[in-house]
């Protein structure tokens, strides 16, 4: 008789969701509530982005059959009425207050053909681990009531009246009997919570568990989460000049990374479309749209260009943009996409969502269709390509999946183009309380077919609040001149601003009276070799 086989690797672990686990999270939930009711990448990676301890996932079996997702809050909004919508942000978990004194479970779903592993009550277990090695006061959620809407008739449409019954013990619900026989302790209903729950008829109990190693009449006093203490960008105004190859221009990029890796800079951002430079390579008699078509041959060796750069000189790259052919055929499609290279080997593309009139009419550059924050070694960031800081509700959804830095690289040919990036991304900086970045190209080239004149002064912006520079600019350089900015930019003073500043537009949002809802569509994905994620 053969002996059994021995397995060693463990079928089921429960551990701390990072990025590479959002493909799988989301397939979950859409297994769980649908496709249309499943969370976006976009959401996701604001949870992980906002508090990267409070969300969990259980793999059983190489598969994601299990997720939690909780974040800090205060006391006071916590436990006042409130629906599901506002308290999440949305469901990107952006209301995080990272002095919150509450633990708030925002999720807490299992795949349906594997609930026979109590991976929900194990879930619970490592919300209330994580509640006391916080030292929080407790984990306070909404909880459905799936019972109620086939016995809603029986209690006269009374949510509270069948709440109490279930307390009581005179009937179960699947749900809230679970969470009392776990120690949670109802404190009220919830009406409106999920209108779209249609077996709780949208109501929730209010339920909270206080933690046991907490004195109640203590004052908490929970650590912020832990950022770098200082982040230093540099900005590249980039003068355009002929060159007589691909190298010549890589030579160019190089001294800059070099520059401002020199000066310790984790970030350096180069302008919108700045290898329209490469033009003038052959400098041919070409149509708006076939130069376009033309530059995207240089895509694969451009993309290999800034990753070999970030890893050998060590610093993030945002690399402005580049027309990039987004499809194979007759009707090959471009798209105007950035190129964001980390210095630890990977490459990230974001697409301009907004292209202007003329790049659509005479380049034939199409849109865009997603917009991730990409997860730093300094942070959550953000990218807008230019015309993109126009529109405040990609700056919104930016901030809302953690983006604490947005990079604006962008080409203006006038002073009132410049300035109309300029004001809308100080606009951006105040209404997110976030740094916004901008780098342009200055400089003309003379007789190079679909280059025009150019316009830039590249600037670093910050909040206007008492902890940042006077005027909301943390940094500038000279218009129209070849140059160099650098600034620190502290984290910290964000955190303190959102919380205690003198205005918090952020935490006064009025998420009871509107949201900001992105549609649900598939990430593009670009034809450039692999090492991307688009």
């Amino acid at each position: 008789m053969s002996e059994a086989p021995i397995r060693e690797r463990a079928r089921l672990t429960l551990r701390h969701a990072g990025i590479a686990d959002i493909p799988a999270i989301a397939a979950l939930s859409e297994r769980v509530y649908g496709g249309d009711g499943g969370y976006t990448a976009e959401m996701l990676t604001g949870q992980i982005a906002q508090f990267p301890q409070g969300v969990f996932v259980a793999i059983y079996d190489d598969v994601a059959v299990g997720y939690c997702a909780t974040f800090r809050i205060d006391e006071r909004t916590a436990m006042a009425p409130h629906r599901w919508l506002e308290i999440s942000g949305g469901g990107y978990a952006s209301r995080h207050l990272s002095t919150g004194d509450w633990l708030y479970g925002m999720e807490v779903c299992v795949d349906p053909a594997h609930r026979g592993l109590r991976i929900g009550r194990r879930l619970y277990e490592l919300r209330k681990r994580l509640c006391q090695e916080l030292g929080l006061k407790g984990i306070v959620f909404g909880g459905r009531l799936p019972g109620f809407g086939r016995r809603a008739k029986k209690f006269g449409n009374d949510v509270t009246a069948y709440v109490e019954a279930v307390c009581a013990g005179r009937l179960r619900d699947r749900a809230l009997s679970f969470q009392l026989r776990n120690g949670f302790e109802l404190i009220g209903v919830l009406p409106g919570y999920l209108p779209g729950d249609t077996e709780s008829r949208g109501n929730a109990a209010h339920l909270v568990w206080r933690n046991p190693k907490i004195d109640p009449r203590a004052d908490a006093r929970p650590s912020a989460r832990p950022l770098p203490e200082s982040v230093r960008v540099a900005t590249v105004q980039y003068q355009q000049r002929r060159v007589a190859s691909f190298e010549e221009f890589a030579t160019q990029v190089e001294y800059f990374v070099d520059i401002a890796a020199d000066y310790r800079a984790d970030f350096v951002v180069f302008p919108e479309l700045f290898t329209l430079q490469l033009l003038s390579v052959e400098n041919r008699p070409l149509s708006p749209q076939d130069s376009m078509l033309a530059l995207t041959g240089y895509t694969e060796r451009f993309a290999q260009l800034l990753c070999e750069l970030a890893v050998r000189h060590n610093i993030n790259i945002i690399g402005g943009s580049h027309p990039t052919r987004t499809s194979d055929g007759p009707d090959a499609k471009v798209r105007n996409i950035c190129y964001v290279a980390l210095r630890d080997g990977s490459l990230h593309t974001r697409d301009k969502l907004h292209p202007t009139p003329n790049e659509r009419t005479w380049w034939g550059i199409g849109g865009g269709d997603s917009a991730q924050a990409i997860i730093t070694d300094c942070g959550p960031i953000g990218v807008m390509i230019c015309y993109d800081s126009e529109f405040p509700e990609l700056g919104r959804h930016l901030v809302d999946q953690g983006a604490m830095i947005l990079f604006v690289p962008f080409c203006t040919d006038t002073r009132e183009g410049y300035l109309r990036v300029r004001y809308c991304s100080q606009a951006r900086a105040v209404e997110n309380q976030c740094y916004v970045v901008l780098s342009g190209n200055v400089g003309n080239l003379p007789g190079v077919n679909n280059f025009d004149i150019q316009y830039a002064q590249s600037c670093i912006l910050t909040p206007c609040d008492f902890p940042f520079a006077r005027d909301g600019v943390a940094a500038d350089t000279t218009p129209n001149v070849e140059q160099v900015a650098f600034a620190d930019l502290r984290l910290n003073d964000l955190v303190v601003a959102r919380n205690d500043g003198t205005v918090q537009n952020l935490n006064d949002r009025r998420h009871d009276l509107y949201a900001l809802s992105w549609a649900r569509r598939p990430a593009s994905r670009v034809a450039v070799g692999g090492g991307s994620d688009a």
